[in-house]
């Protein structure tokens, strides 16, 4: 996999391409232009980030036991903010197996995860939790719930997955969440952290632009799409989905994955990365579980916000303004 550069006291993301496959970070494609000097962020103490990926199965204690050991390696690098991806708690191999494992937010393993990020002293993007609401009782449904905790261990939000991912493609892959899950009912307010004010979203969110303008009119610096896309829609979708979001919002884009087998029956697409407002990958991991690093350069951000104001172009009296309900937005 690739990781992003080694830490260093001023902890800079370098604009020239990688040496060596190892070396980390701003990475281009072969025969791409390199983005010009002027849209480089100014030298300085930036905030690392790590992003996740993993192999869940239905076994949760071997997954908790994997994920702590990956918080753990990403505070050592002193990260301030980890991103597990959706599923980070268990993959079950049908409905009633993934019902059976859920839990509530209040429930042990929520504790232990909780007790990790005090351990730890990091941020927690937990990115799909199975959770049991208070409504299980009578709905016998669960929510796909993204809980972000704080380095005392609070939990400081939690969106529910407001889309829900029902696709067949004939011969290859067929899901229905909604046969087992509720949708969210609403769109949840930026988080401020350490590395920037966080928008909170999961996995089939990234297929609709409007959560992620609405999260950029919110005041969002940051989008996270933690997921576990398929090998067919991975491999078509998942790089030019991220890139698109973080190039219309002029946000990072975080995406921490599922990869590799996690039952008999479903295989994960991987490719957990990183995306700056100019679109650029900058950090991605490739085959197996592991972690990629970023830093995030809200200079840089504001600067691209700056030279291109995308969002003052915007011509609300033509088609509308996207917006969430309850959210204002931002000054």
């Amino acid at each position: 996999m690739l990781r992003a550069v080694p830490r260093t006291p001023l902890r800079r993301l370098l604009p020239a391409p990688p040496a060596h496959p190892e070396t980390p970070a701003r990475l281009r494609y072969p025969g791409s232009p390199r983005p010009p000097r002027a849209m480089a962020g100014p030298p300085g103490l930036k905030p690392l980030v790590a992003v996740a990926q993993v192999t869940s199965t239905p076994d949760k204690e071997l997954n908790f036991a994997a994920c702590a050991g990956l918080v753990r390696e990403a505070a050592r690098r002193d990260a301030c903010l980890v991103f597990l991806p959706e599923g980070f708690d268990y993959i079950g191999s049908d409905a009633a197996q993934t019902l059976s494992l859920a839990e509530g937010l209040d429930g042990d393993l929520m504790g232990r995860y909780a007790e990790l990020a005090r351990d730890c002293g990091v941020w927690l993007s937990l990115g799909g939790f199975h959770e049991r609401g208070r409504d299980w009782p009578t709905t016998q449904r669960i929510y796909n719930c993204h809980v972000l905790l704080d380095p005392a261990g609070r939990l400081v939000a939690a969106y529910r997955k407001t889309h829900l991912c029902d696709v067949e493609l004939e011969g290859r892959v067929t899901m229905k969440e909604s046969s087992f899950t509720n949708p969210g009912t609403e769109i949840v307010a930026p988080v401020s952290t350490p590395a920037g004010k966080l928008g909170l979203s999961v996995c089939y969110d990234l297929r609709f632009p409007e959560i992620s303008l609405a999260l950029r009119r919110a005041g969002a610096e940051i989008l996270t799409y933690p997921s576990a896309f398929t090998i067919p829609t991975g491999s078509a979708h998942w790089e030019v989905l991220l890139r698109a979001r973080a190039i219309e919002s002029q946000c990072y884009v975080v995406a921490a994955a599922q990869t590799g087998k996690n039952h008999e029956r479903r295989t994960s697409y991987g490719h957990a990365l990183v995306v700056d407002p100019w679109g650029a990958v900058v950090a991605q991991c490739r085959e197996g579980p592991g972690l990629c690093y970023a830093e995030i350069d809200l200079d840089y951000l504001h600067r691209i916000r700056r030279e291109i104001p995308v969002h003052g172009h915007r011509r609300p009296d033509l088609y509308g303004t996207v917006a969430a309900v309850g959210l204002a937005p931002a000054p």
